[in-house]
């Protein structure tokens, strides 16, 4: 007797729900609801995601991290002969303000010098996603990920200099 209650229960809770109105077929995910579109963008579609060779020598290398919030970044630059950018690729781990500053800022590294590429600030990363004061690290890391990768390919440039010397001698 119990069973036959519980299975009317269950059908007329059923037919509730089946006249309700319903929810929209795509509800915002937790990112869109709380960032700013261009965040969102990012996040969703990031750019130039992945590695290159750390161990050639027109590749430089920054990983940097934020130990109040856990976040980590790699960026990796690939630099031609003539001090060009020509890819940038990154690895975050991280919220979703820290993925979307290191996808644009792959996308502003590639095609600039590697002088000009040391203007990038994060105020022009943050600026440019709409961060709220309370993600500004996240700008800072990208930031600090580009001067670390751009030091070390001047770095490895340096030591391909020093070889070079000493093998005239």
């Amino acid at each position: 007797m119990a069973a036959a209650g519980a299975g009317r229960l269950r059908r007329a809770a059923s037919a509730l729900l089946l006249r309700s109105p319903r929810l929209p077929t795509r509800e915002l995910s937790a990112p869109a609801r709380l960032y700013h579109k261009k965040v969102v963008d990012h996040y969703e579609n990031p750019r130039n995601v992945g590695s290159l060779d750390k161990t050639s020598k027109n590749v430089g290398t920054g990983l940097v991290g934020a130990p109040a919030c856990g976040d980590v970044m790699k960026l990796q630059i690939q630099v031609d002969e003539k001090g060009k950018i020509v890819d940038a690729r990154f690895k975050t781990f991280g919220c979703g303000s820290a993925i979307a500053s290191s996808s644009l800022a792959t996308e502003w590294v590639k095609g600039k010098t590697v002088e000009e590429a040391l203007t990038i600030k994060n105020t022009d990363i943050a600026k440019e996603l709409c961060l709220p004061p309370v993600k500004l690290h996240c700008s800072m890391l990208a930031e600090d990920a580009i001067k670390a990768a751009l030091a070390d390919y001047k770095l490895k440039q340096e030591s391909t200099k020093g070889e070079a010397e000493k093998e005239k001698k």
